[in-house]
């Protein structure tokens, strides 16, 4: 079980729990903390303060002053209002992940929440029970407002979770069924709940992980192109990446010549060719420019989930309560279009490689990796499948971040676009993956023609491994299958 204390927060301790549905609880320091925040709120409303989203409404509403007696409707037309997400529904870990750091967030004790809110949070992790949250709709300012609505609909019954048959469920009927009782919002929850930027936060931390997977998968598939090509394998010296200096580009070469010790397939320079293309001699200087973006990448998420992002504050147990912007997803929606930019490079060199695996007039192999040249057509249009998705790629990659759009009239002026940024960074991992499963194609058959017997001992494993799931091709035949079969294999996310 891990411990959530608002403070120290994990990729890999987020990993565990949205992955493999690691138990939660909440440090008791925490608890006292949010219970501290929580009694400053009473006391704003029993004064009758006027405090923005404690006692007034929202947005372009914030003058407008709320009695006593109408906070708990007030909360509740919020939630009900604002949750007006359409499309396709986050994937599980994502919406397991939104719950996981909206309660982070909360239990920094600087939003004034009650206790139950927090603890029914983390029952429904424990319970393993995910709201259904539709993906688009957020601007990334003000909150990921539209999708974090429909995660707090559950919290008092309305709303949809994914039932076990992988369908949207009533939340009530689900909820009775587990013997979880609802709450009633009070005093700025609802506000606090929806106003933060967990729903871009949530899917750049899946997506972080899965490109993390994918980047070191794109290295072992890299190693077996370099074999079938007969690379050149002097261009992984230590001295020549020490003398650039980036250290993500040093670890690339060692932990290639780590995958090629070994092999009869690697070359040295002057024995076939004096200089290999770019899209093999250059594998350290651009996979590792890869990893420095998911470097800089996973700073962000990691202070983002163990941030405080909605609005107003709550310090010094109440003296101070500052309305500010902390939802403003801007920092993540810098992060999301780098992390897309570094992805899609992944598969433009991958796809490169494929052409050179396939191509005859830059090859010694069969043309198109064909076992009857002519009669078949190989590989041929798998290239073309590859070239479509890079391309594809192209169009994702434009940042999201430069655009803006006022909303709430024209209060909310500027805003980040943060989760469209963090949608189109999941799509694009998505294509990389499927153009690394061509090239491993691709590379298994430059190989089976080499020989596997002279693979490196780390590839031949790979190798092995990777057969068990796509055969070698001895015809044609729908290769489609092949392509989606080993691009499930290789997601970190083993589908049930």
């Amino acid at each position: 079980m891990i411990t959530l204390t608002g403070q120290d927060l994990t990729i890999e301790q987020l990993e565990k729990i949205c992955l493999h549905n690691e138990e939660v609880e909440i440090a008791s320091t925490a608890l006292k903390a949010v219970e501290k925040s929580r009694l400053a709120v009473e006391k704003i409303v029993d004064e009758q303060r006027v405090v923005y989203g404690i006692t007034t409404g929202f947005g372009k509403f914030s003058d407008v002053f709320i009695a006593k007696e109408n906070v708990e409707q007030l909360q509740l037309n919020l939630i009900r209002s604002h949750a007006c997400g359409v499309g396709e529904a986050f994937p599980i870990p994502v919406s397991r992940a939104m719950i996981l750091l909206r309660l982070n967030a909360l239990i920094k004790g600087v939003s004034g929440v009650r206790i139950e809110l927090v603890q029914l949070l983390a029952t429904l992790l424990n319970k393993k029970i995910h709201p259904v949250i539709p993906q688009q709709g957020s601007l990334g300012a003000s909150g990921d407002l539209a999708p974090l609505s429909h995660l707090a609909l559950v919290l008092v019954g309305e709303g949809f979770v994914h039932g076990v048959d992988g369908q949207p469920t009533p939340a009530k009927k689900v909820l009775q069924q587990k013997n979880i009782a609802t709450i009633t919002l009070q005093s700025k929850e609802g506000l606090a709940l929806i106003n933060g930027t967990q729903a871009m936060t949530a899917m750049g931390a899946i997506a972080y992980i899965e490109a993390q997977k994918i980047a070191y998968d794109a290295e072992k598939i890299a190693a077996l192109t370099f074999q079938g090509l007969e690379g050149i394998v002097d261009v992984f010296i230590p001295e020549i990446h020490q003398a650039r200096g980036y250290s993500q580009q040093l670890d690339v070469a060692n932990r290639m010549n780590r995958l090629l010790a070994g092999s009869q397939l690697t070359t040295h320079q002057g024995e076939k060719r004096v200089q290999d293309a770019y899209s093999l001699r250059c594998i350290p200087q651009v996979h590792g420019a890869s990893w420095q973006v998911f470097d800089y990448v996973k700073e962000k998420l990691e202070i983002e989930m163990n941030a405080a992002t909605d609005n107003p504050l709550i310090f010094q147990d109440g003296e101070i309560i500052v309305s500010g912007g902390n939802f403003h997803g801007q920092p993540i929606a810098f992060a999301m279009d780098f992390l897309k930019i570094g992805m899609a490079e992944l598969a433009n060199i991958s796809e490169r490689r494929v052409e050179r695996l396939v191509n005859p007039q830059l090859n010694d192999l069969p043309p198109f990796l064909c076992s009857q040249p002519g009669l078949e057509s190989g590989a041929m249009i798998m290239q073309y499948v590859a070239a479509s998705l890079v391309s594809e790629n192209k169009t994702l990659a434009h940042p999201a971040s430069v655009d803006s759009i006022p909303s709430s009239a024209n209060q909310e002026d500027h805003v980040s676009m943060g989760t469209i940024a963090a949608r189109h960074a999941y799509q694009i991992i998505q294509n990389v993956r499927r153009v690394l499963t061509i090239e491993a194609i691709c590379a298994m058959e430059a190989v089976d023609y080499r020989g596997i017997d002279k693979l490196s001992p780390a590839t031949v494993t790979f190798y092995e491994e990777l057969r068990q799931v796509v055969p070698a091709i001895e015809h044609d035949r729908m290769f489609s299958e092949d392509i989606e079969r080993l691009t499930s294999y290789l997601h970190p996310i083993k589908k049930s």
